[in-house]
């Protein structure tokens, strides 16, 4: 594949086919839990509709990965549209707790699926000195669908119930599948694998995920991604209306703050990492972040904590996207698609493990902990991070 040093039309496509994607995914996050608990009015499943998503995906990333080096990026590209389109129509006809539980598993595994492979042409798409910025600007816009698609799920759920929500994000992914076969750019885009198949073992593929700047950033994503929706997707949101006494309005007011300081940030981070190099700019959104956390347990104020929201995601903006950056730039080509595998992996643990870890925390000892551990870990990852 042409590495590029411009953006080409091909990237706009991909561009528009993770934006929908994503739109879909945040139109359902007002109410899913609503959903669920409706269908389940024990609430015992509820928490499943949730982890269905990441436990569908945890034990597919690698073996994935490697499929994508071995026969290319398409036909997995391809298959994660569809089978999220089949997963969201599930979810939409859902009659029974079940039946969403099986919608989400199967919408997250397609997911997966598709945002992997997606990854890995942006990898090969792109020369490594505009990859930075190519990457971020992809993932900055895919966070905008993510900020506007709650309100309008929202709304939606509210005019024309929640089921039929599900719906839109059916049609929206089916859209892009129809477009993956009609433009003619994305019909040729990763259709073979990035090198010869021979060159390819699996023996080999799993050693090359042994190199310790590979392990160190997979270690910081499940670390970013534990403290994303372990402490700041759980247990923030708690700490700011119980213990702050934050109305739900001014909670929504400070969750908007942060996506738009995360999507300020990840448009930044590329053309930063580009021109400063990855590590600084990964060192900068952890030592950013650290301090922030920290300081949710000394202040109360709304206008304060709103100030220290948008900081704190900046330098979770900064962090994420270049990580994925730097990992396209430690491995080798023909590996690409497993250590995307074996990082996501990492991700997809975090994502499990992370409300766990820090409610645990919150319960046994208090939400001030919880925010101190997520700070220290995090400095302690800036150490590891200047160990590679």
């Amino acid at each position: 594949m042409t590495r590029r040093t411009a953006y080409p039309r091909v990237y706009f496509e991909l561009v528009f086919i993770g934006f929908a994607s994503i739109l879909g995914m945040g139109l359902i996050g007002a109410f899913l839990p609503i959903l669920a608990k409706d269908l389940d009015p024990t609430g015992n499943l509820v928490g499943l509709v949730v982890s269905a998503w990441f436990l569908a995906r945890v034990f597919i990333e690698i073996p994935s990965g490697f499929i994508s080096d071995r026969i290319g990026r398409r036909r997995l590209f391809v298959l994660g549209i569809a089978l999220s389109a089949v997963g969201s129509f599930l979810c939409a006809v859902a009659p029974s707790i079940y039946f969403l539980i099986a919608g989400r598993a199967i919408w997250g595994f397609g997911v997966a699926l598709f945002f992997l492979n997606n990854t890995a042409i942006l990898f090969d798409l792109f020369d490594p000195a505009v990859r930075g910025r190519a990457i971020g600007t992809f993932q900055g816009i895919e966070m905008v669908g993510s900020l506007i698609g709650g309100p309008i799920g929202g709304v939606l759920a509210g005019v024309i119930g929640y089921n039929t929500v599900f719906y839109f994000t059916s049609a929206l992914t089916g859209l892009s599948l129809v477009l993956v076969f009609t433009l003619h750019d994305l019909k040729g885009l990763g259709g073979r694998a990035p090198v010869a198949l021979e060159r390819i073992s699996l023996r080999a593929a799993l050693s090359s995920l042994t190199q310790w700047p590979i392990i160190v950033v997979c270690l910081i994503c499940l670390t970013r991604m534990l403290i994303m929706n372990g402490l700041m997707s759980t247990v923030f949101q708690l700490y700011l209306y119980e213990n702050l006494g934050f109305g739900v309005t001014l909670i929504g007011i400070i969750v908007g703050a942060r996506t738009a300081g995360t999507i300020v940030a990840t448009l930044a981070s590329g053309h930063l990492s580009d021109r400063f190099g990855r590590k600084r700019i990964i060192l900068l959104g952890l030592v950013l972040e650290a301090p922030c956390l920290y300081a949710y347990t000394l202040v109360s104020p709304f206008e304060t904590v709103l100030l220290i929201g948008f900081v704190d995601a900046l330098g979770a903006g900064l962090t994420w996207t270049t990580l994925t950056v730097l990992l396209s730039d430690i491995v080798q080509p023909e590996y690409r698609g497993v250590a995307l595998g074996f990082y996501r992996t990492f991700m997809d643990v975090g994502g499990i493990l992370g409300p766990i870890i820090f409610m645990a925390i919150a319960t046994a000892l208090s939400p001030y902990i919880a925010f101190i551990v997520g700070a220290l870990l995090l400095l302690s990852m800036a150490g590891l991070a200047m160990t590679s």
